[in-house]
């Protein structure tokens, strides 16, 4: 084995980051009363202006497969939370749609949420560390996209 290579910093600062984020995931989407798959649906439709987005531009940005999302789709709509429209500038695609529930349970998800992070997130950072860390992840998310 190459040892100069299984110690190498990239490899240990990249495995910080998903280890913190392994740890942190399941505190911060617990209590929600909704599964963390749904939060994310619900949390960028309702930062959307319109709450509605393209069915294929809330997969990708929810990081599903087309196929995948519609499954997900499907049961969050079955529960009332989004409804599908068609989209008026283009027939072939479908608009999910937040409704006024799930609104509703994405406030209630929210309230668990932002008291989680508060708790297991920034609290334990400086104001300098979460400005840092904010540019860090938006230059990372940018290079790669």
């Amino acid at each position: 084995m190459n040892e100069q290579l299984l110690n190498d910093e990239d490899v240990t600062l990249f495995g910080l980051f998903v280890e913190a984020y392994a740890c942190i995931k399941p505190l911060v989407n617990r209590d929600m009363g909704i599964p963390d798959t749904w939060f994310e649906v619900l949390l960028r439709l309702g930062r959307t202006p319109g709450h509605r987005m393209r069915m294929t531009d809330l997969a990708d940005a929810v990081s599903f497969s087309s196929g995948g999302f519609t499954r997900l789709a499907d049961r969050i709509e079955r529960e009332g939370l989004i409804r599908r429209e068609p989209d008026p500038r283009d027939r072939r695609a479908a608009l999910a749609v937040l409704t006024e529930q799930g609104g509703e349970a994405l406030d209630k998800a929210l309230t668990a949420h932002v008291s989680h992070l508060r708790s297991h997130v920034t609290s334990v950072l400086s104001a300098e560390d979460r400005s840092h860390f904010a540019r860090i992840l938006r230059t990372l998310r940018d290079a790669n996209q």
